[in-house]
């Protein structure tokens, strides 16, 4: 899998990141954007930055876990519609990216798991499937 971790030294959110990758058996190649003034000015303080390929999926942290092999994430919200409109948003991406998570609605919460059945782990569609749903 291509995923580049695009990072600078003395970062917490950095390591976060890194962690979170490793958890899920995925080895980032790291470039350290104060090497390079281009990058630099790209992305000033917007570090960690994770592309899988080509595509930006993540910026500034992953808020997923990864669970017995899968990446799962728990959003909080005021009450149940709130809940079940973003449940619906979810659906859309999902539709989308022809890939689809596993959804826990319930009163003021949605629990999203992700995972490739078929490779059996976390693959690059899980990255953008999960980077497309924080962005909602």
């Amino acid at each position: 899998m291509d995923v580049t971790l695009y990072t600078r030294k003395n970062c917490p959110l950095c390591d976060e990141a890194k962690k979170t990758l490793l958890a899920a058996r995925i080895t980032p190649r790291e470039v350290d954007v104060d090497l390079d003034p281009e990058l630099k000015r790209r992305f000033g303080n917007d570090v960690p930055v994770i592309f899988v390929g080509e595509e930006e999926a993540f910026r500034h942290r992953i808020e997923w876990r990864v669970v017995d092999g899968h990446l799962e994430r728990e959003f909080r919200f005021k009450d149940f519609a709130e809940a079940l409109a973003f449940t619906n948003k979810i659906g859309a991406v999902a539709e989308q990216q022809n890939h689809h998570p596993d959804i826990l609605l319930g009163w003021g919460k949605v629990k999203v798991t992700t995972w490739s059945h078929d490779a059996n782990g976390i693959t690059a569609r899980d990255l953008r499937l999960a980077g497309a749903i924080d962005g909602i």
